[in-house]
């Protein structure tokens, strides 16, 4: 988030303390929880940790990464298994994190929930022979909408950044380096510049989505 004054809980699977640091420099109270979002079981004792040191969750951003190879496969090679895992790190985990958290900030009358996926859960075309997070993402953009649809007049915000670019330093972009694709014809974009259009979503709450960068489609 952008400017001082926040206190921020990352969980991911492992704890980075250069992210720490970083936030601190910004004036940004930190601590990272260690955590594995593709069990939505999890949940419960994640939010318990975070509460426990912060108190309350006024804004929860979602927004997981991972390998291409283990995101990405042909249609015609998915298999129910290889989806289970990815329904349960983008649906199932946002889903029962909402759950939990929804109505403690709508008995308060605002909070927000942000999530980011990759511009292609809009067009399914826009990405031939690389399916499986992307169906999962469509269903999950579907809910977000209903989300906010459902919150709004709570004073709960939910919205969605859809990322149609190569994220500058993620692990996507050196594994395709690694495997010699061309990334050229993508746009790139900072992971500071994904943060201000997630903030630009939660002050203006005007929008359920925005693709960034903006004018990418």
């Amino acid at each position: 988030m952008r400017g001082t004054g926040w206190r921020s809980s990352p969980a991911a699977p492992s704890r980075s303390p250069s992210w720490r640091r970083k936030l601190g420099r910004e004036g940004i109270e930190a601590e990272p929880f260690t955590a594995d979002l593709s069990d939505p079981a999890a949940v419960p004792a994640l939010l318990a940790r975070i509460t426990a040191r912060f108190g309350r969750i006024d804004v929860v951003e979602y927004a997981p990464v991972g390998s291409m190879a283990e995101f990405m496969r042909p249609a015609s090679q998915m298999s129910a298994e290889f989806l289970r895992k990815h329904v349960d790190l983008l649906l199932n985990t946002p889903v029962e994190i909402v759950h939990a958290l929804a109505p403690q900030m709508t008995e308060r009358g605002g909070g927000a929930f942000l999530f980011a996926l990759g511009a292609s859960a809009l067009d399914a075309s826009a990405t031939p022979g690389m399916s499986g997070a992307p169906s999962v993402a469509s269903a999950t953009r579907h809910w977000v909408h209903a989300l906010n649809q459902d919150l709004a007049d709570k004073g709960v915000y939910a919205g969605l950044l859809l990322v149609a670019a190569v994220v500058d330093g993620s692990r996507g972009q050196r594994e395709a380096v690694e495997l010699g694709i061309d990334l050229s014809a993508i746009p790139t974009v900072s992971p500071a510049d994904l943060a201000d259009a997630h903030f630009d979503l939660f002050t203006a709450r005007d929008r359920v989505e925005q693709i960034a960068p903006r004018g990418a489609s």
